[in-house]
C-alpha cells in the first residue's frame, strides 16, 4: 500500500507500538463504527485515567486507542466498567487487530537466541521451531500487545482494523 508523504513524515514522530494507517482500539468492541460513534460523544474519557497499564491514548477525533510501547492489555475490565456509554461487550477476549512478526528484523530468525517476545506471552501464542524461528499462533493470540514493547529490535507490530 502506498503511503502519502504526510504518513511517511508522521511515522517519524510515532512512538513504539503506534501505527500510521489504523489505530488499535480498546478491547470489548468488535463493531468499530459503534465504537467511533459512542466514544466521540464521551467527553470525560474515564478509560484513560483508569487504565493501570497506561496504554490508552486519545486521537485527534477524541476516540481512545491503545499504544503498546512498554506494556500490554491485561483485560482487567476497568475501561469497560467506567464506560458511560454501555456498548462494550464483556465476552470479547481479544483486541481487534493483527500482530505481525517481521522475520527480517527478528533476532531469532537470524540465529541469535532471543525469547523476549515469548516470555511475557500468557496465552502461549508464540511458538518456536527449535530455538529459532518464532511464529505467532493467530488462534491463540489475543493481541494484548505485551510482546511488542519487549522486542529489542521492534520486530513485532500491531495493525488495527480498518475503520
Amino acid at each position: 500500500m502506498a503511503k502519502s508523504r504526510r504518513d511517511i513524515f508522521a511515522s517519524f514522530s510515532l512512538k513504539k507500538g503506534e501505527s500510521v494507517d489504523t489505530k488499535v482500539r480498546l478491547p470489548y468492541c468488535d463493531d468499530l463504527s459503534l465504537f467511533q460513534k459512542h466514544c466521540t460523544v464521551c467527553e470525560l474519557k474515564p478509560c484513560v485515567n483508569v487504565c493501570e497499564q497506561e496504554i490508552i491514548r486519545i486521537d485527534e477525533q477524541g476516540v481512545p486507542y491503545l499504544v503498546f510501547d512498554a506494556k500490554g492489555c491485561t483485560f482487567c475490565d476497568d475501561c469497560l466498567e467506567v464506560c458511560p456509554e454501555e456498548f462494550l461487550n464483556r465476552d470479547l477476549t481479544t483486541i481487534q487487530g493483527k500482530i505481525e512478526l517481521n522475520i527480517l528484523k527478528c533476532l531469532s530468525w537470524h540465529q541469535t537466541m532471543c525469547f523476549s517476545c515469548k516470555d511475557p506471552c500468557v496465552d502461549d501464542a508464540i511458538n518456536f521451531l527449535g530455538l529459532f524461528r518464532p511464529e505467532i499462533d493467530e488462534e491463540r493470540c489475543t493481541n494484548c500487545g505485551y510482546c511488542i514493547g519487549v522486542c529489542p529490535v521492534d520486530a513485532i507490530t500491531i495493525e488495527g482494523v480498518k475503520e
